[in-house]
């Protein structure tokens, strides 16, 4: 989500085995490690996407699988490609909850990940939801 080339993806790829590598040391235990290994890729792609001045956002979906020829599977098709255009436009907290929200993570996990309150993120989730709605909404 927040790499849209594959060289892109790489790079950020060796920057979070690094930054992991780098900050293990400092993990304290004061969260599940699932957590921590969770917030450090997070807040590296979320850093360097800031970093980067000449970062340019496309709306690209992801290659996505392709299915049978029959109807039902195309609109499928569509339907993700639809979504995944949308969740592009999102900026980059938003695609983080997101993204944990579709790994049917729990709001306080979340919480824990982002270092965002349980009843912000819940806010935040209804009007990502909107937002999605209003993207996708067929004009």
């Amino acid at each position: 989500m927040y790499a849209y080339s594959e060289a892109d993806r790489q790079d950020l790829f060796q920057d979070i085995v690094i930054q992991l590598w780098q900050s293990y040391s400092k993990y304290r235990g004061d969260a599940k490690f699932s957590t921590w290994l969770y917030r450090v890729p997070i807040n590296t792609a979320i850093t360097g996407l800031r970093k980067k001045k000449d970062f340019i956002t496309t709306t690209e979906p992801f290659s996505l699988p392709h299915k049978a020829d029959d109807e039902s599977s195309k609109a499928e098709e569509d339907r993700f490609r639809e979504m995944y255009e949308a969740i592009a436009k999102l900026n980059d907290i938003e695609k983080a909850v997101v993204m944990l929200y579709m790994e049917e993570r729990t709001y306080e996990e979340m919480e824990e990940i982002l270092g965002i309150s349980e009843s912000t993120l819940r806010v935040k989730m209804n009007r990502i939801r909107e937002k999605l709605r209003q993207l996708t909404k067929k004009v």
